[in-house]
């Protein structure tokens, strides 16, 4: 087994551990008021391949009717392959659920996906984007 196998394993088992500890939390209430710019969410998906539900905890940062949320993970995180595959999905924040449409910022991305949006939005993607050619993703969660 080589030493970057190794390390993936760890860092999944570790977020997976973490995950399953601070997840019912948030999704909850807990370090997640509906009222601050910054807060966690859950994110609720469906697996890309399992076609199962998936909550994730994510730092977030709402941005009026939007929530910002990314990672600098990129293809290590399932949740943005989950996204691009089903971009319904739900979220918790402040204990309640909210259903939201996702648009991906991700390396090789669409800006037109963006085209609808108010646009400091489309700025915001122009804004990210540089950063996503290191590998980060990103994810503007657009309540329905």
């Amino acid at each position: 087994m080589s030493i970057m196998s190794r390390w993936q394993r760890l860092e999944r088992d570790f977020f997976r551990a973490l995950n399953s500890v601070v997840e019912p939390a948030v999704r909850r209430g807990v370090a997640s008021p509906r009222y601050t710019p910054g807060s966690l969410i859950v994110l609720e998906s469906t697996g890309f391949k399992s076609g199962q539900q998936r909550r994730t905890p994510l730092a977030a940062l709402r941005l009026g009717r939007y929530i910002l949320v990314g990672t600098a993970r990129g293809n290590r995180s399932f949740w943005p392959r989950n996204l691009a595959n089903e971009p319904e999905v739900t979220y918790y924040q402040g204990g309640r659920a909210y259903s939201s449409t996702a648009h991906l910022i991700h390396d090789g991305g669409d800006e037109s996906a963006f085209s609808g949006l108010p646009r400091y939005m489309q700025k915001l993607y122009r804004l990210l984007e540089p950063y996503t050619r290191r590998g980060w993703v990103f994810a503007l969660l657009v309540r329905n």
